[in-house]
């Protein structure tokens, strides 16, 4: 065999070996590139009914294969919300401990330190037609029911915001593509409204009294009303008398003149007339 094939095979031997070895450490010793997924994570220790806010999460990288189910890829989905459950510092958030946007269960986070939450029942009639939604800043009157004399309307509550409307906590949002539902509200619905514990108490005891309505106001607007007194039949009938325009039925004489039929007068007899003549003279007697 000639000298020079024999180093073509060695050679060849060589690089086959090198190849063989670099590809056997590729696959069991060198460092793998993963694909890594930013999440959010808790930046402290925070309790349960934590409201979420901006220094309160931070995005972490984990390997893909290392991210839980439901985690949070953005941390604007969560800002503003509730913690269901307790989480640690650096533990990734996860959807299921997060309250949701609409929902009813986040709520007792919503209620501010010293406050309570009370619902009262409203309709159409007694609220704004169904236009108050959560957030809302209302007046909540109170109507006493009874005669003319007890009969009074006041207001016993002002600007009090509306933490949600039914099981609603959020406002409704509609976009042009969004289709309109057709489904009929419901004509009797529970208004919850963030007020103090004294506040809570009246509230309560005027539910049980009479009626209870909600007047809409500007949310800016956090004015009281300078005239706090309630409103009586008196005023509501100002101006007009009724001893003065409305006849004492109770008066004998007042009820028979009301009463009393018409009397039809008579038609007066025929008359006659007779002329008389007496020479120049023209008489004419009228005899009834």
């Amino acid at each position: 065999m000639d000298r020079q094939k024999i180093i073509l095979i060695f050679v060849g031997a060589w690089i086959s070996a090198a190849l063989l070895t670099w590809f056997l450490y590729a696959t069991t010793k060198a460092p793998r590139s993963e694909k890594m997924v930013a999440i959010a994570a808790a930046a402290r220790d925070m309790p349960a009914g934590t409201r979420l806010q901006i220094g309160d999460v931070k995005m972490v990288r984990l390997p893909e294969k290392d991210v839980p189910k439901a985690a949070v890829l953005d941390q604007l989905m969560v800002m503003d919300r509730p913690l269901l459950f307790p989480v640690g510092a650096n533990e990734a958030i996860i959807s299921n401990k997060v309250a949701s946007a609409a929902g009813p269960e986040g709520l007792p986070a919503l209620i501010e330190i010293g406050k309570r939450a009370v619902s009262v029942p409203i309709t159409d009639g007694s609220g704004v037609a169904g236009m108050i939604q959560p957030r809302a800043h209302v007046d909540v009157l109170f109507t006493k029911p009874g005669s003319v004399a007890e009969a009074v309307t006041t207001t016993i509550l002002e600007d009090v915001v509306v933490l949600a409307m039914g099981r609603t906590t959020e406002v409704a949002t509609t976009s042009p593509t969004t289709a309109v539902s057709t489904a009929p509200r419901p004509t009797t619905q529970a208004a919850t409204l963030l007020v103090t514990p004294e506040q809570a108490r009246k509230l309560e005891l005027a539910k049980n009294q009479g009626k209870i309505s909600l007047a809409l106001r500007n949310p800016l607007d956090h004015t009281s009303a300078k005239d706090q007194s309630a409103t009586t039949s008196d005023q509501l009938y100002a101006g007009f008398n009724p001893k003065q325009n409305t006849p004492n039925l109770r008066d004998d004489r007042v009820w028979n003149q009301l009463s009393a039929k018409p009397e039809k007068k008579e038609s007066p007899a025929p008359r006659h007339i007779i002329d008389v003549y007496r020479g120049d003279k023209h008489v004419q007697e009228i005899f009834q």
